[in-house]
């Protein structure tokens, strides 16, 4: 095969990947054309990331291969979690230099440093001295794409390389790859983000249970779908609205809120009021401090100067200090919800104990309401005494929002908890905490999040900068009419991508 402006510079034919008699990827064919963007979209589990690395040659352990892996040259592989394959123990300089050992010694630095620039990393000369935990999750993804550029790489794989990032973040990665592609090499983009992929993708391949069930533009299967998934995919992206609730007295008050984080300043408060009923959501770019601010009115980051009270009373700092009562009234769900699962015990188990060490509940009445609630959320008894390892990243957060709904929290303090699931996954999360507000008028929720389309189905928005509070009020006004020129720049950013 030729490597040529255009040309195909990977295939795959007719490839079946099975594991324990059953088959991830099924019969899936595949070109790759040199100097374009080609991504393969659809659920977690669907078998994006096995034919993504099959362009590479590499499958999973133990896994029974058939059909034809073709390759004209090198392929670079950009990970979902670039931190697991960056040895943490080499500066960035070695990870880079060894990989231009081929070359003249005199060459070799100059080879790093371009590979650098190319990846669109600032500084070059300075990264070099750094380890790799001492560089942001975009800048390691960086170094990796560096990493595939000094192979010499003809096909970059990108998995999942926006998952967790902030819109002008993004948009950041999207001016890369489309860079990439400028340069004639080939890119695969793994994603569920459909925004990135309309800004990016020359063709879209849409999987489902590891085949490849339709294929076209974005635009095009947007607009004129012919499988049932793909419409389903394309329609979990309909814009959200405000919940039609009307919030009632304030709830969760925080006061001159000062957090630090080793003696240092990240998050600066000194006013924003929740009430009873309603939905604030607060956004801004990774590392602006929303997290840490969550965490501190949860209990989980004592480090901060200022007041939070709960109708009037102040909450101690630290959750080692709170009361059942208000460990029980304010809730928190993790973005990671499989972390935040015990391994060993049942999904029921886990979640009926919430009642029981919060509320005093006896043993069988927990597990009645843990039934009750998991079920309306739409997890089916037979995933009630499975461990989290036998569910899908969609159905644990479900199950980790049921746990703490069986607080019968008055506050809870969602955190990007929809920010690593598929378009569909994410609208049936996003519809239910929506669904809650109604049914339960005593329910405020705190929703944080990067996605400016998440945030407008919020009452109100408030956007951090820097861990400062830039802006607040209502969502129609923040998101459409916006003050601050980082609010304006984050708007822009996101109409960019979706093309609007």
């Amino acid at each position: 095969m030729s490597v040529g402006s255009g040309s195909v510079v990977a295939e795959l034919r007719e490839l079946r990947v099975e594991i324990g008699g059953r088959a991830i990827v099924d019969g899936v064919s595949l070109r790759v054309p040199a100097g374009r963007v080609t991504a393969l979209v659809g659920a977690s589990g669907s078998g994006k990331t096995t034919t993504g690395l099959a362009l590479l040659g590499e499958f999973p352990a133990g896994a029974a291969v058939t059909g034809e892996v073709r390759a004209a040259g090198r392929a670079g592989y950009v990970p979902q979690h670039p931190a697991s394959v960056l040895n943490p123990a080499r500066r960035v300089s070695a990870l880079l230099t060894d990989l231009a050992r081929t070359r003249p010694r005199a060459e070799r630095r100059g080879l790093v440093l371009g590979a650098l620039s190319d990846a669109q990393l600032s500084d070059p000369e300075g990264l070099l001295r750094r380890f790799p935990h001492q560089l942001s999750g975009g800048q390691q993804q960086r170094v990796t794409l560096a990493q595939a550029l000094l192979l010499g790489a003809q096909v970059v794989v990108a998995d999942e390389p926006t998952t967790g990032q902030d819109t002008l973040t993004k948009s950041r990665v999207v001016d890369e790859l489309a860079a990439l592609a400028a340069r004639g090499i080939a890119v695969v983009l793994l994603s569920h983000d459909l925004d990135v992929v309309r800004a990016l993708a020359d063709e879209v391949h849409v999987m489902r249970a590891g085949r490849i069930v339709e294929s076209g533009s974005a635009d095009g299967l947007r607009l004129t779908p012919r499988d049932p998934w793909t419409r389903e995919l394309f329609d979990a992206e309909r814009p959200f609205t405000p919940p039609d609730t009307e919030p009632g007295e304030p709830v969760l008050q925080i006061e001159n809120l000062t957090a630090r984080h080793r003696r240092a300043p990240v998050v600066r408060i000194p006013r924003l009021t929740l009430h009873r009923g309603e939905c604030l959501a607060v956004v801004g770019r990774s590392g602006s401090g929303k997290t840490t601010l969550a965490r501190a009115l949860a209990g989980l980051h004592r480090a901060y100067d200022g007041e939070v009270t709960l109708d009037g009373t102040p909450l101690p700092h630290s959750l080692r200090d709170r009361t059942r009562s208000q460990l029980a009234a304010v809730q928190y769900v993790f973005q990671d919800a499989r972390a935040s699962f015990d391994e060993h015990r049942t999904i029921l188990d886990q979640v009926s104990r919430t009642a029981i060490r919060l509320r005093g509940a006896t043993e069988a009445a927990a597990r009645e309401e843990a039934r009750s609630t998991l079920g309306g959320l739409a997890l089916t008894e037979p995933l009630w005494n499975r461990r989290p390892a036998a569910l899908s990243g969609g159905e644990l957060q479900r199950a980790a929002l049921a746990r703490a709904l069986l607080a019968r929290p008055r506050v809870l303090l969602c955190d990007e908890i929809t920010s690593a699931l598929d378009p569909v996954t994410r609208r049936t999360i996003l519809d239910t905490l929506t669904a809650l507000l109604r049914t339960r008028p005593d329910l405020t929720l705190l929703l944080i999040t990067h996605d400016l389309t998440t945030a407008a189905l919020a009452h109100r928005v408030a956007v951090l900068d820097a861990g400062e509070l830039v802006e607040e009020g209502p969502a129609n006004q923040i998101l459409t009419r916006p003050a601050h020129p980082f609010t304006t720049a984050l708007t822009r950013t996101t109409a960019r991508l979706q093309g609007t």
